[in-house]
């Protein structure tokens, strides 16, 4: 008690002094929470506004061919077959997903229907691991499963806007028969996007989601698929990915592995870059200016300390005198610049996430970002560099004290 009275009561000697300096740490630490709160609010606004898309996945389909290649003509038509699909996933066993896509027939007119209401919707077929590659919100029942595959189950995933459509507000759709092309189905799930502005496909909210196997024989497709959608692991390249798949997908289809045309792919990573270099460009910048201005804090209580021990010397030489260890001195030297960082970090801390917490309503409410807090391993970051910056603010100022010699600091005036 007599010790952290002591540091108190220094610190205290100089009230106006100890209040600016503990200021500028303030200051510093404030800004960086709020920064990392507008920053983290930033990433994931942009992560609502493209949804929860893999930035790790990419999806191929067939083109015209561009060269002659064993006895067949330039300008070949091809479909990828689900044979194809089987040769992707037993080749490339490290892939997180693959799904077979299938298009169902394009600008039908009021191609679904129930009882007396009916509507244009796209019609598509999915395996279940398009739902992970490409995410929508399962609203009520279920999405597309393995049994609805092997058996080519007639049964339906529908969107948002289809159920508003066709069915009575307030109305459970899950469980009842739609008529889609000719062909009664029942719909087991009902989905919406996560958001609306990224569309691989279309919007899910006007699909009709189908098997991809039962809509291969609803569409008269044979052993034909549109479309293998793929995601690679998180900490691998996508592209190595995507030309390797290209190149086996050439060979197997007697393709020239030379030619431009025959296999194209969309690949996300490439959508996803100029997103990704902003978020990481911007968490820089909020480290930079943030640990900056802290820095900058720490650098002010360091010279005030060192005011502080030279203003000491006496006190210093006679602690010297009566015995104080090197260690003892130091450590009340170090207490007092952590104390100091502490107080004045921690209700940094407290007042920016206050900040934080009273405008993230509004920003939400007037849609210009959809989160604004720090995360909680972001906070103990921040406390660990208030810390670390503490230790450092002493340390200059204990080997200064550390130089003062019992008699030299008795006769100091």
């Amino acid at each position: 008690m007599d010790f952290w009275q002591n540091v108190w009561t220094t610190i205290a000697r100089n009230k106006w002094r100890s209040f600016f300096t503990a200021f500028g740490v303030f200051w510093g630490i404030f800004m960086l929470v709020v920064l990392l709160g507008f920053g983290l609010g930033i990433k994931a606004t942009i992560n609502h506004q493209v949804g929860h898309i893999s930035a790790n996945s990419c999806f191929f389909f067939t083109t015209q061919t561009n060269e002659a290649y064993k006895g067949f003509n330039k300008g070949r038509y091809w479909n990828l077959s689900i044979n194809d699909l089987e040769a992707v996933k037993k080749n490339f066993p490290r892939l997180k997903y693959v799904s077979g896509v299938v298009f169902g027939m394009w600008g039908q007119q009021n191609n679904v229907s129930r009882a007396d209401k009916q509507g244009s919707f796209q019609i598509i077929g999915l395996a279940p691991e398009y739902n992970k590659i490409n995410p929508s919100k399962i609203l009520e029942g279920r999405f597309i499963n393995e049994i609805d595959i092997r058996e080519r189950r007639k049964v339906c995933v529908i969107g948002k806007k289809v159920q508003n459509d066709l069915y009575e507000k307030d109305e459970n759709a899950v469980g009842t028969v739609l008529h889609v092309s000719g062909i009664y189905y029942t719909v087991v799930g009902l989905i919406e996007p996560y958001s609306s502005n990224v569309n691989i496909f279309g919007n899910a909210e006007q699909m009709v989601v189908l098997p991809f196997s039962t809509l291969q024989i609803a569409a008269n497709k044979g052993n034909s698929i549109d479309c293998i959608a793929i995601t690679a692991p998180n900490n691998e390249d996508i592209k190595i990915y995507e030309n390797s798949i290209k190149m086996m997908l050439k060979e197997r289809n007697t393709i020239s592995p030379t030619d431009s045309g025959g296999v194209d792919a969309f690949n996300m990573q490439m959508i996803f870059k100029p997103f990704m270099s902003l978020i990481l460009g911007l968490q820089f910048l909020v480290w930079f200016v943030g640990l900056g201005t802290l820095f900058a804090g720490v650098v002010g209580v360091s010279n005030i300390m060192l005011i502080t021990v030279r203003e000491r010397t006496q006190e210093i030489g006679v602690l010297r005198a009566l015995g104080a260890t090197p260690r003892k001195i130091i450590t009340q030297i170090m207490c007092e610049s952590i104390v100091l960082t502490a107080f004045a970090g921690i209700f940094g801390i407290l007042l920016g996430v206050g900040l934080l917490s009273f405008l993230e309503p509004i920003l939400i409410q007037t849609k210009i970002l959809s989160e604004l807090q720090i995360s909680f391993s972001a906070a103990i970051s921040a406390l660990l560099i208030l810390i670390v910056c503490g230790l450092f603010a002493g340390l200059l100022p204990s080997s200064r004290a550390m130089k003062i010699k019992a008699v030299d600091a008795l006769r100091d005036e």
